[in-house]
């Protein structure tokens, strides 16, 4: 055999020298030149020491020398069939790297910026764009599991997430070096030819299988040449690639027959379908022809299920929160091009308001970069996401359904081809509310075959033959899966929206969408008495931010939100309680905020809530108390420090007691409530006892201190009446507060409100029925005890 290595004679390196001082190269650049990452190969050569045989060519080639004529080869001898090999091995090995290096810019002006990039006036260089992408060892849609299996990973979440499980998934690159055959699927946006083109790339540069030449071929634009030729072999297509550089065919056989061919076939969904079984044909014969080839193709999903032989089937993971990061970073900085500081402040911006609960619905779109892209697009004009968020669905809906496509010239033979752009809407929307309505995130895909039939037999002319219309039904939804992606196979006939997300906005359309006034009336009841589940919530915001006026919708929210404490009397007793309060204030003029806003706080003022519901209400409550309200909330956190000291007492909450009592300083306190103050404080044991006797204290006369503490605040502030809630109180308490603050967050939001409305619904929240506002109040039992126990 063959040395693999060479190494260059005295004479040779003198030749070297002189070239390499005449092109005024460092060795760091002429490594780079190589594909090399360090300069140690570079300077081996020069010293005359062994490196790689082909890395010992590709040196010689950018210096424009004869590798033979520098290389400190031994004598020549009669050539045996061994050296005849190890020639020809040589003669590829240089062949290659003068190839790959004359390549790197037809690759680059290929592969080198992304596919048209939508709402993007100018092109994005890969290399300042590309996010690393993960991917899944397995097709999602194989797995054998049920629709109790998937359901089980949302319990205990009021949104469901459709994301994989980032432990599952490998790094793109490690993926590939795999596997020699390997298609690589994935949905709609989900960058696959970005990634084939990166592929490319690193080839080019050495970065990856340095012995072979890429080669990237666009099956859409191959298969119509190749139809009009009336031939579908690939070979002739390798040859049209390097036209420019007048490479014989022999030579490219040559290149195949010793695979170092890297074979990047991208859309093979693209292809139409009457050329499709000639290009599978003919990559089958080329995979089985050059098997020592590495061949890479892209295809969606939900494309027809073929199986080449020998072939690795992968799956494109959605982004993670890293990816997502990165990606937003790197697309803000490249789209701002003047400056890039802003483009990085921008991203900052934008993944901090991504965060936000209230954005939680757009976190779960941007998994994919088509989307990503998107709303970093809509983000940068005015630094804030819409503030009527249907118009960002919208877009992304418009994206999947034909913009994508379209953008890139492609029409796809779709079953469903008869409905116009508003049925397949419509047809999407009865899907998605059927389903929601019936609590499935995951739906059998009978189910769906069921709803499309339906809407087939009502707004088409399809074919009534149940045979025939099941498998229309089954086209239509094989359409939907490879055209939009907007249903995906989750698992075997297990199908789910791509995103909740669009489930949502789509249910919400559905709802609006109703063909008559009294209908729009029915189905706005209908979606109100929804208001106090959370899963609905985004639905509901989405529809009242649709409708021309929300008006009707938030009224019969409202009455559906009074409900829920119909049935309990001393839930609306409470409630006339702090009507009583905030009254009192107001009549005093000693508060200036709106009578609800005050009602909120005192409705949160002894629970475990905050305060949002008063700031939402009344914007001013969070910018300064009046200081009525200012000391029943320094009151109330002083008391329930006293009830934790009971339970745990330590020196930290006892001195924050202690300070919190000191009121006389900051609050104009009357005669008598001072006195009962400064008698509590009397009571509380001296610091100086020590901990044990502090703790000792808090465990056997807490409890009763804490209980005239309470009859002090009661009597003096009308607050802190112990109701002694039963746990189902507790329940409904809490399902009402959630559910007017949810009411509120209607009001706050782009929803279309009359001010008459506006005001119908504010000065009647947090308040009950009329009929029981005039009834007293039962008695304080810790009052009474506490007054049994003075007498």
């Amino acid at each position: 055999m063959a040395k693999r290595s060479l190494k260059a004679c005295e004479a040779g390196i003198t030749k070297a020298k002189s070239a390499f001082q005449r092109k005024g190269w460092t060795q760091e650049y002429l490594a780079a030149e190589v594909g090399l990452s360090t300069r140690q190969s570079i300077w081996k050569f020069f010293t005359g020491r062994p490196i790689d045989r082909h890395v010992f060519v590709d040196i010689c080639f950018h210096l424009e020398l004869d590798w033979e004529e520098i290389a400190d080869l031994p004598p020549i001898s009669p050539p045996s069939s061994e050296t005849a090999s190890s020639d020809r091995e040589l003669s590829i090995e240089a062949l290659v790297s003068t190839l790959r290096s004359q390549l790197v810019e037809p690759i680059q002006a290929t592969c080198g910026t992304l596919q048209s990039s939508l709402d993007m006036t100018q092109p994005l260089l890969l290399d300042r764009i590309y996010t690393h992408v993960n991917i899944l060892p397995h097709l999602s849609h194989q797995r054998w599991l049920e629709v109790s299996d998937l359901q089980q990973t949302q319990a205990g979440s009021n949104r469901v997430g459709f994301s994989q499980n980032a432990n599952e998934t490998v790094s793109g690159m490690e993926a590939v070096s795999r596997s020699d055959k390997l298609a690589i699927l994935g949905k709609p946006g989900a960058g696959k030819t970005t990634f084939l083109q990166h592929i490319a790339i690193e080839c080019s540069r050495g970065q990856y299988r340095a012995d072979c030449i890429p080669v990237f071929i666009q099956l859409r634009g191959f298969a119509v040449r190749a139809r009009d030729e009336r031939d579908f072999s690939l070979v002739p297509a390798i040859v049209r690639q390097w036209t420019q550089l007048n490479i014989e065919c022999a030579k490219v056989e040559s290149l195949l027959q010793h695979g170092k061919i890297l074979l990047l076939l991208d859309g093979l969904d693209e292809v139409p379908e009457s050329e499709k079984d000639d290009i599978i044909l003919a990559i089958d014969r080329f995979a089985k022809d050059y098997y020592k080839n590495q061949i890479i193709i892209t295809s969606r999903l939900a494309d027809r299920p073929y199986r080449f032989r020998g072939f690795t089937y992968i799956e494109i993971a959605d982004f993670s929160q890293s990816q997502i990061e990165s990606f937003a970073r790197k697309w803000f900085t490249a789209s701002s091009v003047d400056s890039p500081e802003d483009g990085i402040e921008t991203a900052e911006t934008f993944l901090e308001k991504l965060q936000k609960k209230e954005n939680q619905p757009i976190r779960e779109l941007v998994v994919t970069p088509i989307l990503l892209s998107l709303v970093c697009s809509v983000f940068q004009e005015r630094e804030m996401f819409p503030t009527k968020r249907s118009k960002l669905y919208q877009a992304g809906l418009d994206i999947l359904l034909d913009r994508w496509d379209n953008a890139r010239g492609i029409q796809r033979d779709v079953a469903y081809r008869k409905l116009s752009r508003a049925d397949k809407i419509k047809l999407l929307g009865q899907i998605a509310i059927v389903t929601f309505e019936n609590g499935n995130y995951f739906f059998e895909k009978s189910e769906i075959l069921q709803i499309i039939s339906d809407y087939l037999l009502a707004f088409t002319d399809a074919n009534p033959d149940p045979e025939t219309l099941w498998l229309d039904s089954e086209a239509v939804l094989k359409s939907i899966q490879l055209q939009h992606g907007l249903l995906v196979e989750r698992a075997r006939d297990i199908y789910s929206f791509s995103h909740l997300t669009f489930q949502e906005y789509l249910s919400a359309r559905r709802i609006i969408g109703s063909p008559t006034s009294e209908a729009l009336e029915l189905a706005s009841c209908k979606l109100a008495t929804h208001t106090s589940e959370p899963r609905w919530q985004e639905v509901i915001l989405l529809a009242a931010s649709m409708l021309p006026q929300a008006d009707f919708l938030l009224l019969e929210m409202k009455r559906n939100v009074d409900a829920i404490v119909e049935k309990y009397d001393r839930l609306q007793m409470w409630l006339v309680s702090l009507a009583r309060k905030a009254n009192t204030l107001q009549s005093l003029e000693k508060s200036h905020y709106k009578p609800a806003a005050v009602r909120g706080f005192y409705f949160t003022l002894f629970g475990d809530r905050d305060l949002n519901l008063a700031t939402s209400i009344d914007v001013e409550l969070s910018r300064d108390l009046c200081p009525d309200l200012s000391l029943d909330l320094t009151l109330a956190r002083a008391f329930n420090t006293s009830i934790s000291l009971v339970e745990n007492p330590n020196i930290q909450e006892i001195l924050a007691l202690i300070f919190a009592l000191d009121l006389e300083r900051t609050f104009p306190l009357a005669d008598a409530m001072k006195d009962a103050i400064a008698q509590l404080k009397s009571q509380l044991p001296d610091l100086e006892t020590g901990k044990e006797a502090l703790r000792v204290w808090w465990q056997t006369q807490g409890s009763s201190w804490v209980a005239q503490f309470r009859a002090v605040i009661v009597e003096y502030r009308q607050i802190g009446r112990d109701w002694q809630w039963s746990a189902t109180e507790r329940r409904i308490l809490q399902q009402y507060y959630d559910a007017n603050q949810f009411l509120v967050d209607c009001l706050n939001s782009d929803a279309h409100t009359s001010a008459s409305a506006r005001e119908e619904i504010e000065s009647t929240l947090l308040l009950p029925p009329e009929s029981i506002s005039t009834q007293p109040l039962p008695p304080d039992r810790s009052l009474a005890e506490i007054s049994r126990a003075r007498s």
